[in-house]
């Protein structure tokens, strides 16, 4: 039987098997081991078996008889109505499927049968995952931050100590410069060109993807912080900043800004906000994440408020501590959290789950649709073109 114990270090849900006899458990989110309640080490080991011993009366000969035929014949009743159960509903099955067949309708389930499968299960299987833990060319220690230049060539950056790794489309690794060694690295972003754009010390910098020259800062003219950056399909940048307050920047493709939307999620829920990650899809409109909001905010190209989705929970469709957001050539939507990476269609409408070992903590898509999701020490591809 799997218990669903806490990590006490992120609050993750940790399943433990009672039939594993191991006295620690470690966690795949934050690496944190932790020692198994002592309840669940007894769970996980069989409890003796206490032999008693009962006196029955005894029955008479003929009432055991009689009683063995009466069981006999309920079974004999039980087995016959079964087998007439059993014949009525394959017909009914069959004919369900003849009529199906003749008249070319290959979507239509009779409600005898099994639940169709997950049409998203073929494509949230990762086609490719590269990396391990550790410090060397092509490991990672806590990598948190992805991102993809039109060439393919694919940037990790770490959480800790500023180290951005460069691949090229299929995992080889090419080279390795360093932003930043003091200070948390809390956005990548890279556009076409393969110009990198690094969030570190609440400042955007720029730098040469290839060789990790710096190429200077981005200003909002307010000397706001920010936490997060996503290059638009124009070649700009939506930033988000939380410093101050939570509001959302636009920077045209000269790095001029464009537009600011003051209060991005505070002023929708009048919960303050911090961490804010955005994205952007196709035709520029944006969405942010709030982590402490455990919600999705859409906004048009000009800055309105359109909607929003998610909320606090366990079920489908809401959050638990997400960390990512990501938006796909067809607009749809994906949120990282504890239960993997969530996609919602772009109006909100809950699609699917892809299940990814680890803390997804960073994601991208490539110009083939194809999805990177970074988890601190590997990196997966998926392929979710439909």
């Amino acid at each position: 039987m799997i218990v669903t114990l806490q990590c006490p270090s992120c609050g993750a849900p940790l399943d433990h098997d009672e039939k594993d006899e191991r006295e620690t458990i470690r966690c795949p989110f934050c690496n944190n081991t932790m020692m198994l309640p002592e309840r669940a080490r007894r769970s996980a080991r069989p409890e003796s078996v206490v032999a008693h011993t009962f006196s029955r009366p005894r029955r008479a000969a003929g009432g055991a008889r009689a009683g063995t035929v009466a069981l006999f014949i309920v079974l004999v009743v039980l087995a016959f109505a079964g087998g007439i159960v059993y014949f009525v509903v394959r017909t009914i099955n069959s004919s369900v499927s003849s009529v199906t067949r003749a008249v070319g309708v290959s979507n239509t389930r009779s409600t005898l049968t099994p639940t169709k499968a997950d049409p998203w299960a073929g494509y949230t299987q990762p086609e490719m995952s590269f990396g391990s833990e550790g410090i060397g060319p092509g490991h990672f220690k806590d990598a948190r931050s992805i991102a993809v230049d039109a060439e393919g060539r694919i940037y990790v950056g770490e959480y800790s100590g500023g180290r951005v790794q460069v691949f090229d489309s299929a995992g080889k690794f090419l080279t390795q410069w360093m932003a930043d060694t003091k200070m948390p690295l809390r956005g990548l972003a890279a556009d076409r060109r393969g110009t990198v754009y690094v969030v570190q010390r609440n400042k955007i910098t720029r730098y040469e993807g290839m060789t990790g020259k710096a190429l200077g800062e981005l200003s909002d003219g307010r000397r706001a912080g920010f936490d997060d950056v996503w290059v638009t399909a124009d070649g700009g940048l939506v930033a988000s900043s939380g410093s101050i307050q939570d509001d959302i920047i636009r920077f045209d493709s000269s790095g001029q800004v464009s537009k600011i939307i003051t209060k991005a999620i505070s002023g929708q829920t009048d919960n303050s906000e911090i961490g804010m990650r955005v994205a952007a899809d196709g035709v520029g409109n944006v969405y942010a994440l709030g982590s402490h909001n455990n919600a999705v905010f859409k906004f048009s190209p000009d800055g309105r408020y359109l909607t929003q989705f998610g909320g606090r929970g366990d079920e489908q469709g809401q959050f638990r501590a997400p960390g990512a957001i990501a938006v796909d050539n067809q607009g749809r939507v994906y949120v990282s959290d504890f239960k993997g990476v969530q996609v919602f269609d772009p109006n909100g409408r809950y699609l699917s789950l892809i299940k990814v070992k680890g803390a997804a903590s960073g994601m991208i898509f490539n110009d083939r649709n194809e999805l990177f999701v970074v988890a601190r020490t590997q990196v997966f591809k998926f392929s979710v073109s439909k």
